[in-house]
């Protein structure tokens, strides 16, 4: 094989393997992004995100998981707060929320859970103004 041959096999398996990078890393960063929570609106303290993978509808009933991302850390007995997670039911027709289940997290990427909390038997409540709940509420149920 000739040294130009050769060149030329080399450029192409080496520009072949650049493209497939560069798709892999389209596709990662579109699937990173379709699974990032959507930020839904603001609260004093924090921002709510909807975890968009996570609302299903049944029988009136919407469940979703949401997370509060703290604008500053929360300080709690043994360590700081940077968010939480909340999966929540909620009843459209009659404006009602119930939390299922609570997580809290120590470290700014939300991945170190401080504290989690599942309700035994969820009760249903109207949400208090400017809270996630609410927030929630709001924007789940809002005329499509």
């Amino acid at each position: 094989m000739t040294g130009a041959r050769r060149l030329a096999i080399t450029w192409a398996v080496a520009t072949v393997q650049v493209i497939a990078a560069t798709v892999a890393a389209s596709v990662a960063a579109s699937v990173a992004a379709a699974q990032s929570p959507k930020p839904i609106g603001l609260i004093t303290g924090g921002t709510v995100l909807l975890e968009a993978k996570s609302v299903t509808r049944d029988a009136g009933i919407i469940t979703a998981a949401l997370r509060v991302q703290f604008h500053k850390p929360t300080k709690v007995p043994g360590g700081n707060w940077y968010s939480s997670r909340t999966l929540l039911m909620l009843d459209c027709r009659k404006q009602v929320v119930a939390v299922k289940e609570n997580w809290y997290y120590s470290n700014a990427k939300g991945t170190k859970v401080a504290q989690h909390k599942e309700v035994g038997i969820p009760g249903y409540a109207t949400p208090l103004p400017g809270s996630m709940p609410k927030v929630a509420l709001d924007h789940l149920c809002q005329a499509k």
